[in-house]
């Protein structure tokens, strides 16, 4: 790491050594918020918010997830976990998550209390505030024991390793309740420290780019090849059109899984853009032939981070791999200062973005032990239950957190 990485880097942990300080002189008040009393002064402190997170996760900032919310099917009682830095509503917010109560656990019949998530969100780790991730566990669990929530907590797509899970699994240590990293898997990341063209030489491998270049070459043959890229609201209608209409005419569309498919996902897809790019969060990218779609990407940023969220290609142009040639662009976000790393947001073993980013990240589940004799009783009978049924098919759970250095 160069010296200025290093300087900022410091100059954050000064921050938060500050913030920490101030936070033991305040009362911090947690607050389960109905999702019909969410009002323009929550959405101004949850905005606030966001741009201090430990760790970026645009799936629960305001202009993603009230979308989502109003669109997707979930628990009548769902609600709003808000950890208030003093009164609520007129303090710093310092914590956000939404949850509420589940009838199941996968395939057992088992209530519980999980963060929400749904097809499209790709992260479930809570949006707090720098240096206040013990304070936001101890609250919410705290909170949960207190109330009548059901069994235990569940937490779905959570990063692990980060501050985050090191602040749960502390919390949880001193609390002396059980909290099992019960499901693990690792996802493609870029990340790193060479620019896009050093990094892209050393990740894939000499053969790869030759048949790269044939592919662009050949495909450069056909007609006007241009690639164009947005960060604002320019054209962002019809281009979401274009995107929907390029998705649905590929296997997406013919099994009924493109956003598409449905007024649902359509109307989220929409609103979820409009947002991202009144936040001023949104990156668009496409590659076009004679003026036509063939491929389309969209992004979106929060802080140092940035999220790889959706693309669309032209199957008919598959052999030139559109996908591929607009990924290798999308690279030249390394030349951005203010992005520290891309999550793929793709499935484990992705055939396509494993082989041009060689960071992973890993993203766990993690069932946590509410107090109470019936509620423990059900933590530790599920457990049990997933231990045996783990054995049997002899599937074992890797957990980076214990590999050592």
């Amino acid at each position: 790491m160069d010296l200025s990485g290093l300087q900022k880097m410091e100059g954050t942990d000064v921050r938060a050594n500050r913030f920490r300080d101030r936070l033991a002189s305040c009362d911090p008040r947690a607050v389960f918020l109905p999702l019909d009393a969410i009002d323009a002064n929550l959405v101004e402190a949850w905005s606030e918010l966001a741009t201090q997170a430990s760790e970026p996760n645009i799936f629960y900032e305001h202009w993603f997830l009230n979308p989502a919310l109003a669109q997707f099917d979930h628990h009548p009682d769902l609600r709003l976990f808000l950890l208030w830095a003093g009164a609520p509503g007129c303090s710093q917010l310092l914590g956000l998550l939404p949850l509420g109560p589940e009838n199941r656990f996968g395939r057992w019949p088992v209530p519980h209390v999980q963060n929400w998530v749904h097809h499209n969100c790709f992260l479930g780790t809570p949006i707090v505030r720098q240096g206040c991730e013990t304070e936001f566990w101890d609250h919410l669990l705290n909170a949960l024991d207190s109330g009548d929530w059901p069994g235990f907590l569940h937490i779905n797509g959570m990063t692990i390793g980060g501050p985050l899970d090191q602040a749960l699994r502390a919390v949880c240590g001193g609390h002396k309740r059980r909290c099992d990293l019960v499901h693990s898997e690792a996802r493609a990341l870029l990340q790193s420290d060479l620019g896009s063209e050093a990094y892209y030489n050393a990740t894939v491998r000499g053969k790869k780019r030759k048949e790269l270049r044939r592919q662009a070459k050949r495909l450069n043959e056909l007609g006007d090849v241009t690639f164009s890229h947005h960060r604002d609201a320019t054209d962002l209608e019809p281009w979401i059109d274009e995107f929907l209409q390029l998705e649905s005419r590929g296997w997406k569309g013919h099994n009924g899984s493109a956003l598409d498919s449905s007024d649902q996902t359509r109307a989220f897809f929409r609103d979820a853009l409009r947002g991202a790019a009144r936040a001023g969060q949104l990156e668009r990218h496409d590659i076009r032939l004679e003026g036509n779609p063939l491929v389309m990407l969209v992004n979106f940023h929060s802080g140092q981070g940035s999220f790889s969220f959706k693309t669309a290609f032209d199957e008919a142009f598959a052999r030139f791999s559109p996908g591929v040639l607009l990924q290798l662009e999308n690279l030249k976000i390394l030349e951005n200062p203010a992005i520290g790393w891309m999550d793929s947001c793709a499935a484990q073993d992705h055939p396509m973005i494993d082989s041009l980013w060689s960071g992973r990240r890993h993203i766990g589940r993690f069932s946590i032990e509410l107090k109470g004799v019936s509620r423990r009783a059900i933590f530790r009978g599920l457990r049990l239950g997933e231990d045996l049924m783990a054995q049997v098919r002899g599937r074992e759970i890797f957990d980076p957190t214990e590999v050592q250095p």
